[in-house]
């Protein structure tokens, strides 16, 4: 069981910056494809963005410019760069990740992280 740990999240005022991590836990072998999502209170789960094992990446429109998803394979985490924080970003934040751990497929969700941005 490939097990995502997320940190990072927290309080920020508009205009502010954070960094989340998403570390995996288990021996894993090959993970493809990295996602960051979140969800707002009353909405529903939305794809902020992507990075694949080849490094390529993909992002939401109401993120493009902001945010920066990179990973470090080497250490299996993943990482999302937030700037330019509006009060719109606030939100539960899910890492999410699938690949190949012991020869098994896995796709596992991060514990989420509370990004609030508010003055």
């Amino acid at each position: 069981q490939v097990q995502l740990a997320e940190s990072g999240g927290g309080l920020v005022h508009p205009g502010g910056s954070l960094r989340l991590s998403c570390a995996a836990s288990a021996s894993i072998l090959r993970i493809n494809a990295m996602n960051w999502y979140r969800q707002a209170p009353g909405k529903e789960r939305e794809l902020v963005a992507t990075i694949t094992s080849g490094g390529s990446t993909n992002y939401a429109g109401f993120v493009k410019g902001r945010f920066t998803i990179s990973r470090d394979n080497s250490k299996n985490t993943g990482y999302l760069q937030m700037n330019s924080l509006k009060p719109e970003d606030t939100a539960v934040y899910y890492c999410n990740a699938n690949g190949y751990s012991d020869g098994r497929f896995f796709n596992s969700w991060g514990q989420g992280a509370q990004v609030t941005v508010s003055s």
